[in-house]
C-alpha cells in the first residue's frame, strides 16, 4: 500500500464530506451533520478560510483526513484544534490513521502552536486506545456547550 499525506485541495470537498457522514454515523448522530457542500468548500477555501486539512490519498483514493483550525486560549495562547480525524472504515489497521495525526503534529510543531486540542467520545476505545500510544491527556469534567443557528437568531 503506498499512501501519500497532502495539502487537501477544493476538489477534495466531495470526499471530504462523505467522510464526514461516515464519521457522524459512526458516532451515532448521522442527524447532527447540515453543513452543506457549498458551506463546507466556502469555510475551507473561500475568501477567508477558516479550516484546514491533509489527506490520506492511495492511487487517487482519499481514504482519510485530519481537518484543523486555529484557536486561542487565554490560558494557553494559539493552538491547532484538530476538528475531525478519521480513515474510512476499510483501510484502518493500516497505519493511515498514524501518518495524518503525526502529520497534524509536525505542523503545530512547525506553526510553533503552544498545544493541540481535540475531542474523543468517552466509549470510543479504539480512538482512546490510539490516543494514549502518544501519551496524550484526555481530560474530564469538561461539558460542551453549543447553540443551533436557529437558536442564535431567536436570542
Amino acid at each position: 500500500m503506498s499512501v501519500t499525506i497532502r495539502v487537501a485541495r477544493k476538489a477534495d470537498c466531495p470526499r471530504l464530506l462523505e467522510l464526514v457522514h461516515e464519521l457522524a454515523l459512526y458516532e451515532r448522530a448521522p442527524e447532527e451533520v447540515t453543513v452543506t457542500l457549498e458551506e463546507f468548500e466556502e469555510a475551507g477555501f473561500g475568501e477567508t478560510p477558516v479550516w484546514k486539512a491533509f489527506v490520506a490519498e492511495e492511487n487517487g483514493f482519499i481514504a482519510g483526513f485530519a481537518i484543523y483550525y486555529i484557536r486561542f486560549s487565554t490560558w494557553k495562547g494559539s493552538r491547532l484544534y484538530l476538528e475531525d480525524f478519521i480513515v474510512t472504515e476499510s483501510y484502518r489497521g493500516k497505519g493511515i490513521g498514524k501518518l495524518l495525526f503525526e502529520t497534524v503534529m509536525q505542523e503545530a510543531k512547525e506553526k510553533g502552536f503552544n498545544g493541540m486540542n481535540w475531542q474523543v467520545l468517552d466509549w470510543n476505545e479504539p480512538a482512546l486506545n490510539f490516543y494514549n500510544k502518544y501519551a496524550a491527556q484526555i481530560e474530564a469534567g469538561w461539558l460542551n456547550g453549543s447553540f443551533s443557528k436557529e437558536q442564535i437568531q431567536n436570542q
